[in-house]
């Protein structure tokens, strides 16, 4: 059998095991009424690791949008554009790009995922505060080899992968824009100048299936199951009630610099989640609804988030966000989609000072109807 064979029925064995484990009992996929979330999940994930891992290659990076509209994991957002390239540990990289008059532009350092693993932890974070910006939003930084004065971030021991989050605080959400990506040009160069690829061979496709059964496995099966994990402490699992933000330390995939909370909600049909609250200091601060699998709900044609920008206040500068199955005819009013149960999830990036704990209160929709 040849190599590259074996390595596409590994694949398919992992999807098999998939559906039998983890869109089954085993991780109550079926608890909620909402199977149909866990199957597009991992049609998400498979395209996820197709594209961004089969041809993955750190001498040869380049940089790939790592969600879209239509590709949502991971704890997406409505106003964010997040991008991931290859590194290694071992070389040294010079990117150039602008920030698309982002008010939050940062590079995170991933390690483990060079084979297509889900990553161990955040190992490093370099800010657009902490790099200098030509006054056109244009850029250049420098990862790894020789260290720098400025615009330099190390590539510690396992560092695989960079990602940048890009967020936007505008009218409409950024990921709404069809030609969001657009916005952000970025190039990434190995120093070391290597020769062109090796042309594709049985061991290199073979070794790319891999890295998306690799993908495909550290997001599901690898994954805890309900109840086995302990929750960070910005994390609640009590519906409708929204611990104090906090940041996340070296969480993997997460900001270091960000204040997240996180709650469920749960609504029947004839209620609504009054959410109050004021936005700190802050570069950036959103709030998003996402289903069990860390998904975003639709952007595209629903209000799935707001943002400091969207967001109306009242006249002492406070919010009033509605969370409701229909448009209760009052201001930010985000869409459940009809879902009785979902996360609401809270960002808030460099924040300064305190930051008020959202409070929320369960109420008929009738009380809220405008």
């Amino acid at each position: 059998m040849s190599e590259a064979r074996a390595a596409f029925r590994e694949l398919i064995a992992v999807l098999q095991e998939v559906d039998a484990r983890y869109l089954g009992d085993e991780w109550s996929a079926g608890a909620f009424g909402d199977l149909h979330d866990g199957f597009r999940s991992v049609m998400h994930i498979l395209e996820g690791g197709c594209f961004l891992m089969f041809e993955s290659d750190p001498e040869h990076p380049i940089f790939r949008p790592i969600v879209t509209r239509t590709r949502k994991m991971l704890g997406d957002n409505p106003d964010a554009l997040y991008y991931s390239a290859p590194v290694r540990d071992d070389l040294a990289y010079r990117v150039t790009g602008t920030t698309g008059n982002s008010p939050y532009f940062s590079f995170t350092v991933e390690t483990n995922t060079a084979e297509g693993g889900y990553s161990n932890a955040t190992a490093g974070v370099l800010r657009h505060v902490d790099f200098d910006v030509a006054a056109d939003g244009t850029f250049e930084v420098f990862f790894g080899g020789h260290e720098r004065e400025r615009n330099w971030m190390a590539l510690p021991r396992g560092a695989s992968e960079v990602i940048v989050r890009c967020y936007f605080e505008e009218a409409e959400p950024a990921g709404r824009d069809p030609n969001a990506f657009a916005r952000i040009p970025l190039v990434i160069e190995n120093l070391a100048v290597p020769p062109p690829p090796a042309p594709r061979s049985e061991a290199s496709v073979a070794a790319g299936i891999r890295r998306v059964t690799n993908f495909v496995r550290g997001r599901t099966l690898e994954q805890a199951k309900p109840g086995e994990r302990q929750q960070p402490s910005w994390v609640s699992t009590t519906p409708n009630d929204f611990p104090q933000p906090e940041t996340p330390g070296d969480m993997a995939f997460s900001a270091f610099d960000a204040a997240y909370s996180m709650a469920p909600y749960a609504l029947a049909p004839d209620e609504a989640l009054v959410i109050t609250g004021r936005w700190p200091d802050c570069a950036f601060g959103n709030v998003s609804l996402w289903n069990r699998y860390l998904q975003t709900y639709d952007y595209e044609y629903r209000n799935a988030g707001r943002n400091r920008a969207n967001t109306d206040l009242e006249p002492d500068g406070s919010f009033r966000i509605v969370i409701a199955h229909e448009d209760p005819g009052v201001p930010n009013w985000l869409d459940t989609e009809r879902r009785p149960f979902g996360m609401v999830f809270w960002r808030f990036f460099l924040p300064e000072g305190d930051i008020a704990q959202p409070k929320a209160a369960v109420v008929k929709l009738t009380d809220v109807k405008g």
